[in-house]
């Protein structure tokens, strides 16, 4: 009697997880790889929305910071794009930050591990590497300022969450990417938790004009290299993602000709900036009503954050549109959205 055959087991596709894949870089980073044809996509977040499943991306409601959560979502999982944290400019949040992107980065790389997951991208921030007082260029290879943003509870929880991902995802097989965009541009953030500075431009909530100087980048393009970086990105290895460097005051004056709305004139001296801003925020609080300066974001406008990209568009074909494409569409999108869409 012939002996039966063993029943085949049955290969389960391997997943690409995207923790905060809800939020404006989440989101564009999925609408991106369905549009190319990705069917195996898992989203890890409070709540996914309705045009994502249509889509056939699998939803994981649950939190990085609860290791029943992530052992689920890790399952069956060979790459992950960690994408969640929380973003504030107000140091009060420290806790609240420092619980997502150290706590949940911890939980999310032993789970990780302990799954076999063997890829995973980090969402990290320019402003790890790239602040100074002064008007320089920066790229990977600089020391991280931890002087400078030891002063900011999110730039400081975004560098410490870098030294626990490296820390707790190594070893044979593993790959551990990281990916620092700078300010994220474009249309599509229903959070504003990028755009705001363009809504409170548009609201004429912008006091003066700071004399320190950003950097952006369009959220299509920074999508695109975190795509990219699931294939090319080498092991422990950073990436800047910017488009642009240029002075707050550059900034406004091709806000004012997009949008019609005057720039603040206003010029205040670097010294007197913060303590003016200090000092407001005090009268305010005394008086029971919110500030219209907050001292943080003041300190932070005074600083340059300028850098090159040159490593990111060599080794993963970086793409980056005119700027000009990116602020039109930035302030028509919140235009028409948050500003009653003709309003200017």
């Amino acid at each position: 009697m012939a002996k039966a055959k063993p029943k085949a087991k049955i290969k389960v596709p391997k997943k690409i997880l995207i923790t905060g894949g809800t939020g404006f870089l989440g989101a564009e980073i999925v609408r991106q790889l369905v549009d190319s044809g990705e069917k195996n996509l898992r989203v890890m977040a409070s709540s996914v929305p309705e045009w994502m499943l249509d889509a056939g991306v699998e939803a994981c409601e649950g939190s990085v910071t609860s290791p029943e959560d992530v052992s689920r979502a890790v399952k069956d999982v060979e790459t992950v794009l960690h994408l969640a944290g929380k973003v504030s400019r107000d140091n009060a949040d420290a806790a609240a930050m420092n619980r997502v992107h150290l706590e949940g980065t911890r939980t999310l790389c032993e789970a990780a591990s302990e799954a076999g997951v063997g890829t995973m991208l980090l969402a990290s921030s320019s402003g790890t590497i790239a602040v100074s007082k002064e008007e320089e260029m920066f790229d990977e290879t600089f020391p991280p300022p931890v002087e400078i943003i030891s002063r900011w509870a999110y730039y400081s929880s975004k560098y410490y969450q870098e030294r626990t991902a490296l820390l707790n995802f190594d070893g044979e097989g593993k790959r551990l990417v990281i990916l620092n965009p700078t300010l994220l541009l474009g249309p599509g953030d229903e959070r504003l938790s990028s755009t705001k500075p363009i809504l409170d431009f548009l609201g004429k909530k912008v006091p003066y004009c700071p004399s320190g100087g950003l950097s952006f980048v369009d959220v299509r393009d920074a999508a695109a290299a975190f795509i990219s970086a699931i294939g090319k990105g080498r092991h422990q290895e950073k990436y800047l993602l910017g488009a642009e460097n240029m002075l707050f005051s550059e900034f406004f004056g091709r806000l004012e000709r997009l949008s019609g709305v005057r720039a603040p004139s206003l010029r205040v001296p670097k010294k007197w900036a913060f303590a003016g801003a200090t000092m407001i925020e005090s009268l305010y609080s005394n008086w029971g009503k919110a500030s219209p300066v907050a001292p943080g974001e003041v300190d932070q406008a005074e600083h340059f954050w300028y850098f090159d990209s040159g490593k990111a568009k060599e080794e993963l074909g970086f793409p980056t549109r005119d700027v000009q494409e990116t602020l039109n569409d930035t302030v028509a999108y919140i235009q028409k959205h948050f500003l009653g869409g003709g309003l200017f």
